[in-house]
């Protein structure tokens, strides 16, 4: 699939579990042809975990984005001003900055992004990962399902019987996802098994 030309928003959240999922669609991204702009919450750039330290996962995005990262709030503001983007992907994105998204919340670097580019009427396309989707995050995935300009990667649960409640985003269907939201269309289905 070609994304050739295209300036893609790459948002990293703090499911530090599925960043190795991440960095992989960041590089089929850029191996696809898209100038990929990296962009990190202060947590996903800040917290050092079992799946890396903050400096070396940081590092790692830059090395495949070949850009900086974006990771404060006035980084992120200029995104919408200066129409730096054709499409913000958000992946993961946790389910503290899916309801401040659905809440219009702007208190992270990833949410000013959301906003900041929002503001130019074009998509953002979210890879969900959170362990309560099906409990005390399902309103606010439903609030953003129904919002304008918004669109999801078909996501399902990844261990129902340890974790009845968590959903996480196939992460192998961003492009996908993105090429339909670039048509204005959310990929479907939107739930797989």
């Amino acid at each position: 699939m070609s994304l050739s030309g295209l300036k893609i928003g790459f948002g990293l959240c703090g499911s530090f579990c599925t960043f190795e999922k991440a960095f992989k669609s960041a590089e089929n991204l850029v191996k696809a042809g898209a100038d990929v702009i990296p962009i990190m919450s202060f947590n996903a750039s800040g917290i050092s975990t079992r799946f890396g330290s903050a400096e070396t996962n940081c590092k790692r995005l830059e090395d495949i984005c070949s850009h900086d990262i974006i990771n404060s709030i006035e980084g992120a503001e200029p995104i919408g001003p200066k129409k730096m983007l054709d499409i913000l992907v958000v992946a993961p994105c946790t389910a503290n900055t899916l309801a401040k998204l659905a809440l219009g919340i702007t208190d992270t670097p990833i949410t000013m992004a959301v906003k900041s580019h929002l503001r130019n009427g074009r998509p953002v396309v979210i890879a969900i990962s959170t362990n309560d989707a099906l409990a005390g995050c399902a309103k606010n995935i439903g609030m953003l399902q129904n919002y304008k300009n918004y669109y999801f990667v078909p996501y399902s649960q990844d261990n129902f019987s340890q974790k009845p409640n968590s959903i996480v985003a196939d992460f192998d269907k961003i492009p996908e996802a993105i090429t339909a939201a670039l048509n204005s269309i959310q990929l479907q289905p939107i739930l797989s098994i």
